[in-house]
């Protein structure tokens, strides 16, 4: 069955009643979005403050494949081996963008027989919270132009302005567009374009926010651009932006709860892009998830060059969050593609490509070990195809790097094909003392902050920008030179390059331009030409999803 079938199979319980059951949350404290999804208080949060904090676990992965490697279905599959196994457990995801549902990658809620429900909802919607942060970025928009209209009293220079609009959809169209056009009374006429939800600093904000008073803080650091002395930021407090802002915020800050297919707890909330931002689920949901239970399972976006590391730089680093162990996901695919197999060969046992794509896991391997100092277990995702021979060298390899190795088979047998991988991540974070460590120091320049995440992680030898670039971080640094660094480069290899796959060394990693995140807290720099607004591919998902008389959905995946 496709994983929409599996999951409109689900036995699913009534929210209210299984938090309440499960983490004895008070259903008062609970706001149902129907029977099955519901939005935690803020206040209730706030009553856990004096919990002891559970032990966090980071699932990540090998550098991304068409092939699919499969954090998410990893995250739940391991959570749930860990219920089955007595230890009181939630798992902390990112919410499902609809550019991607519509476009290329698909969902993001799992596969198989390691999903949350109910899956239609997650993916298409959900809360609506992507929708009010749509809102709250266009509204500022909105008040910057309104500004400019009414007499410009702040002096914004129209050129340097800032801030896109916004819009949760994969629609290369957009990308750069012309405002004001049909004369005065429509405003000023000016250069414009629309970035996806995912990718606006408000995304990034919700998810590294606090509280209700540090998430309006935050949005009125927001720099929308600068006076027409070039020099002179102006802010979003400028305008007085923030507070209707955090109103429309009011509830997508609180986080979301929903369940498994094994009917166990888990809470996705927030989504941010893993290359223009830092790939994570909100703060707030990751250390409700410690005060709750035992252990929380989270996972950060695209492979662990990206994802982990601005989990550890930035994310940990700002919430103080310590995570005891990292899993390590890839597929016998997955490595095969990194070893040059043609994604139609995959099927086809290839001891010799899956050798030489192993250099890709070793060397992510090497970095959670030795630059983010964190104990890993490697997670070879099962797929049918597969072969035993395929397995074994695996193991061995991995064996001969001293890394432990589980074959899980959560997508097809969930929660109990995962029991292996649950022990082994146990044997770890329950017999050692928590610690990891910085891939820089927060002392560091901007510039020597991308050199240290590009040679050590990258491998790449050297790091070049314009002078223009060089110097607009030098001038950040003054004010903003303890802010950490959010490389966004493709994540489909350690190079900028998307297609030199396995583990390239030696290369120069070009910064194209510089961007700063003040409201979200780190300083973006583009590596290379990433997009921020994708497109959709020449055969879009949208085109298999449909919807029945009776109003159940097809074609999800």
């Amino acid at each position: 069955m496709s994983d929409i079938e599996i999951a409109q199979l689900a036995s699913m319980k009534p929210i209210i009643a299984l938090a309440e059951k499960n983490f004895n949350i008070p259903a008062e404290h609970l706001d149902p979005y129907g029977h099955y999804k519901a939005k935690l208080s803020l206040e209730y949060i706030n009553s856990l403050k004096d919990k002891a904090d559970g032990k966090l676990i980071l699932v990540t992965a090998i550098s991304p494949t068409p092939a699919g490697e499969g954090k998410t279905t990893t995250t739940v599959g391991l959570g749930d081996a860990m219920n089955r196994l007595g230890k009181k457990t939630i798992m902390c995801l990112r919410e499902p963008s609809l550019g991607p549902c519509f476009g290329l990658k698909g969902g993001a809620a799992g596969g198989g027989y390691s999903q949350v429900v109910p899956m239609e909802d997650i993916n298409l919607h959900f809360t609506g919270d992507f929708h009010a942060i749509g809102i709250a970025h266009n509204l500022l928009a909105a008040l910057i132009d309104n500004h400019i209209n009414h007499g410009n009293e702040l002096n914004i220079d129209p050129r340097l302005i800032q801030w896109k609009r916004v819009v949760d959809m994969n629609d290369r169209a957009l990308r750069k567009i012309t405002i004001g056009q049909g004369g005065i009374t429509n405003g000023y006429l000016r250069e414009e374009g629309y970035d996806i939800v995912v990718a606006s600093e408000i995304m990034a904000i919700l998810c590294l926010a606090t509280s209700r008073s540090d998430l309006k803080t935050r949005l009125g650091r927001i720099i929308i651009g600068y006076k027409t002395d070039g020099l002179s930021p102006i802010y979003a407090s400028d305008l007085k932006a923030q507070g209707a802002m955090a109103a429309v915020l009011k509830d997508a800050i609180k986080p979301n709860l929903v369940q498994t297919l094994e009917n166990n707890i888990a809470i996705i909330h927030g989504g941010p892009f893993a290359n223009i931002a830092h790939g994570c689920n909100t703060v707030t949901a990751t250390k409700t998830a410690l005060k709750l239970a035992d252990y929380a399972i989270t996972e950060a976006g695209f492979g662990a060059d990206l994802g982990a590391e601005k989990f550890i730089d930035i994310k940990c680093r700002m919430a103080g969050l310590t995570p005891s162990a990292v899993v390590l996901v890839a597929t016998v695919r997955a490595l095969k593609l990194q070893g040059g197999v043609d994604k139609e060969q995959l099927n086809q046992e290839n001891l010799k490509a899956l050798e030489t794509g192993f250099v890709n896991l070793e060397r992510h391997l090497n970095n959670i070990n030795n630059h983010y100092g964190l104990p890993c277990v490697i997670c070879i995702n099962h797929v049918s195809f597969d072969t035993e021979a395929e397995i074994e060298l695996l193991k061995q390899k991995c064996e001969n790097l001293g890394v432990k190795c589980v074959v899980s088979k959560h997508w097809a047998e969930g929660g109990k094909g995962a029991e292996t991988l649950a022990q082994e991540v146990l044997n770890i974070v329950d017999n050692r003392e928590p610690s990891f460590s910085y891939v820089y120091d927060e002392n560091l320049s901007l510039w020597e902050k991308i050199e240290a995440i590009a040679t050590k992680l990258y491998g790449a030898s050297s790091v070049s920008a314009p002078n223009a670039i060089k110097k607009q971080l030098e001038n950040w640094s003054k004010d903003y030179g303890k802010f950490p660094v959010c490389i966004a480069k493709t994540q489909m290899s350690f190079s900028t390059d998307a297609e030199a796959k396995g583990a390239p060394s030696g290369h120069n990693v070009e910064i194209s331009e510089v961007r700063l995140a003040n409201g979200a807290g780190f300083v973006v720099a583009i590596a290379g030409n990433m997009m921020t607004m994708p497109g959709l591919p020449k055969i879009p998902a949208a085109e298999r999803i449909d919807i029945k008389d009776d109003g159940t959905i097809t074609g999800l995946f």
